[in-house]
């Protein structure tokens, strides 16, 4: 059964930077395309970055410029880096894999897509917490 595991979550003050780390498991698990969405206040779960099967990195908008997600593929490992963090960035934010083929998880036009297939998982989640 593939698990994610989050962690680096936390509270921080408005400019301050985070990164989120988030082991895959099993390792025997390669996913195609991986990334983190998010829940902020009063809104659906959204994208906000991802690492396409063709190594293609999007971003929402909202993030893009400010937060890098990249991956250790030897250590099953998916990142999250955030820079320049604003109280709107509040939220718990999930790592998530795709397995599908093609994957159905992109991002474009400044929008992520998120697959909702069996074939996509994410965890827990992990609170980030911005004060101005």
């Amino acid at each position: 059964q593939v698990q994610l595991v989050e962690s680096g979550g936390g509270s921080v003050q408005a400019g301050d930077s985070l990164r989120l780390s988030c082991k895959v498991s099993p390792d025997a698990v390669s996913p195609a395309c991986v990334g983190w969405s998010r829940q902020t206040a009063g809104k659906e779960r959204e994208g906000i970055g991802v690492i396409e099967g063709d190594g293609t990195v999007g971003y929402d908008a909202a993030v893009a410029g400010r937060f890098t997600v990249s991956r250790d593929k030897a250590n099953n490992i998916v990142y999250l880096q955030m820079n320049g963090l604003e109280p709107e960035d509040s939220g718990i934010y999930y790592c998530m894999v795709d397995l599908a083929q093609p994957c159905d998880t992109y991002c474009s036009g400044g929008h992520c897509y998120l697959g909702g297939g069996v074939f996509n998982f994410r965890g827990q989640g992990t609170q980030v917490t911005v004060s101005s």
